[in-house]
């Protein structure tokens, strides 16, 4: 009697421990950039679930997610890899696979991490259940020297794209066999510094920081190279100083037109899909580091380098002005989207707090109280290309 009392009494504690039921695709990592923590969310209630801990030095951090939305994988600063539960609320494996990484993809069918790294230079290809190295492609581009890699993205048919800082080059790898990776080079131009992948994976388009343009490529057509877009934005004027780099993995795609971060310019670009032509530049209060679309097209938001990092900005897309700014929080970094855009997440990192916002009426909905956030992540990634 006694030990079916203890048994009874046993598989009740242990229910409790266990988390309750639930999807993944309501849920979200935000990276706390001081403590090498990440926080565990969930959108609908607006709530932290969890935090797990001893993930490194996440102060430039990355995360990506399992097909399934139940893992996350994090891209430490320090080489770091991480792969966490999010259901289990857990560090599964942690590896240091290189001394400098900035980010990484997914493949598309889910078996593949690719890790982008700045030290030694180059990617390599890890088994995404076990974390066991694959294969790796040294971004050699000259005898002895190795490159930055930076604007790593999935494709389909198990592609990745990314650049080559210092050898102004994009590079586009085949990893339908990931233990012999086939890679062909591309001319890009000067310091290609970060890209983006349009929804459909078809058009690639990097910064660059060298130059006063933009390198695209036709991924259907790669063998047509790279073409220079939007050539001159600048038109011989003298750039202001660059506090931080703009991102251009923000997405704004909104519609038949890409909405794009000017270097060193208090301005966002606009261009057509259909011919990459400039259409109009919007003023904006400061320089643009994120610039990123709503989910339906029709608002972009944009955040910005120090000074006017306390604010954001709201484009309405079809009249290309600013509708809306809102004082947000000390040191806003990063900016994401529910997966129907009815709200937004906003990290302020001086703030220790997550904000969220309702998009239509741009009411504040709540905060949440985390430690220095940074990257706001959220698992319907997981069906995206490019991310």
């Amino acid at each position: 009697m006694k030990a079916l009392i203890t048994l009874g009494l046993l598989l009740v504690l242990s229910g409790c421990s266990t988390p309750p039921l639930r999807g993944t695709h309501d849920l979200g990592l935000v990276v706390e950039r001081a403590t090498g923590s990440v926080v565990v969310i969930e959108t609908s209630q607006q709530s932290r679930l969890a935090r797990i801990e001893g993930l490194g030095d996440l102060s430039h951090a990355h995360i990506t997610y399992s097909r399934d939305g139940r893992y996350g994988y994090v891209f430490g600063r320090d080489g770091g890899l991480s792969k966490v539960d999010l259901l289990g609320q857990v560090l599964v494996r942690r590896i240091i696979q290189s001394g400098n990484a900035i980010g990484g993809a997914i493949s598309q069918d889910g078996r593949l991490i690719v890790v982008q790294n700045y030290e030694p230079g180059g990617i390599q290809v890890f088994d995404a259940d076990t974390l066991t190295l694959l294969s790796e492609v040294p971004s050699t581009y000259a005898p002895g020297k190795r490159a930055k890699v930076v604007g790593l993205a999935d494709l389909p048919n198990q592609q990745f794209v990314y650049s080559l800082f210092e050898a102004g080059e994009i590079w586009l790898t085949d990893l339908s066999n990931p233990l012999r990776p086939i890679t062909r080079r591309f001319p890009a131009g000067r310091q290609p510094y970060d890209a983006m992948v349009t929804p459909d994976g078809r058009y690639y388009i990097a910064g660059l920081f060298g130059e006063d343009a933009l390198a695209l490529l036709d991924l259907w057509n790669p063998e047509q190279g790279v073409r220079k877009i939007l050539a001159g934005y600048g038109r011989g004027e003298s750039a202001l100083p660059v506090y931080k780099m703009p991102h251009l993995r923000g997405w704004a795609l909104a519609g038949q037109n890409v909405f794009l971060p000017a270097i060193g310019r208090h301005e966002v670009l606009v261009a057509s899909t259909l011919d990459w032509q400039e259409k109009a530049r919007i003023p904006v209060l400061g320089q643009a580091v994120f610039v990123m679309a709503q989910p339906d097209g029709r608002q972009v938001w944009v955040n910005f380098a120090f000074p006017d990092n306390d604010k954001v900005q709201v484009i309405d897309v079809a009249t290309s002005s600013v509708i809306r700014t809102l004082e947000v929080g000390k040191a806003v970094l990063h900016m994401e989207f529910t997966p129907r855009g009815e709200a937004v997440w906003i990290s302020a990192r001086d703030d220790n707090r997550v904000n969220v916002y309702d998009t239509r009426s741009f009411k504040h909905l709540s905060s949440l109280s985390i430690h220095q956030p940074s990257g706001v992540f959220f698992t319907h990634r997981s069906s995206r290309i490019g991310f």
